[in-house]
């Protein structure tokens, strides 16, 4: 589950965290080498959340695990110089909750955060296609079931997100913007 340690010439390139739900995704070793290696490409080095090598073997009771957990990421962001998260629809509407922490989280110590993989049109048009919303009175869009309003200031996402962070279509979008962000030199090897 955890990648290899870093060698001593990575902690010269500056550290990214790789937020998002993709711990939870088929494949997520895959997912993960093939981020650390755009990392590698841009002068960067790639952190996942699976680096911290725990598992039920090291902490045998859930609340250990979750706890080491939660401490091993929280330190590998703020090691980070930046982060980019995975803000894919996640389990309905939004983006994953540990994901929109760890943002939260990183731009409160202000690093600079890039989100990608959010889906297309604004949050409040998504919400009204997967939920039976009509406006009110006063033209503001409501669920139907429960009155809720839902938020609609033409945004991708809750404001609180799109507004606190920049976004890219793709993970190599994302990447690629940090790393003139943080005006990381670009290292190519031969051929590409």
């Amino acid at each position: 589950m955890s990648s290899s340690p870093s060698s001593i010439s990575d902690h010269h390139r500056p550290r990214i965290y790789l937020a998002g739900p993709d711990v939870f995704f088929p494949g997520q070793e895959n997912i993960f080498l093939a981020l650390k290696a755009q990392c590698a490409q841009l002068g960067m080095e790639g952190l996942a959340p699976t680096d911290t090598a725990l598992s039920p073997a090291t902490h045998p009771q859930p609340d250990d695990l979750a706890q080491a957990i939660y401490e091993g990421n929280v330190e590998m962001i703020r090691q980070s110089a930046g982060v980019i998260a995975n803000l894919v629809s996640f389990r309905g509407q939004e983006p994953d909750s540990g994901t929109v922490f760890e943002v939260g989280f990183a731009v409160a110590l202000g690093k600079p955060v890039v989100g990608y993989g959010v889906p297309e049109g604004t949050y409040a048009d998504r919400v009204s296609a997967a939920i039976a919303c009509s406006a009110d009175a006063v033209g503001e869009v409501r669920e139907v079931e429960t009155g809720a309003m839902v938020e609609a200031f033409g945004q991708p996402l809750n404001l609180m997100l799109a507004r606190s962070i920049h976004l890219a279509p793709t993970a190599r979008d994302a990447l690629e913007w940090l790393a003139a962000e943080l005006g990381a030199q670009t290292k190519r090897p031969s051929g590409i």
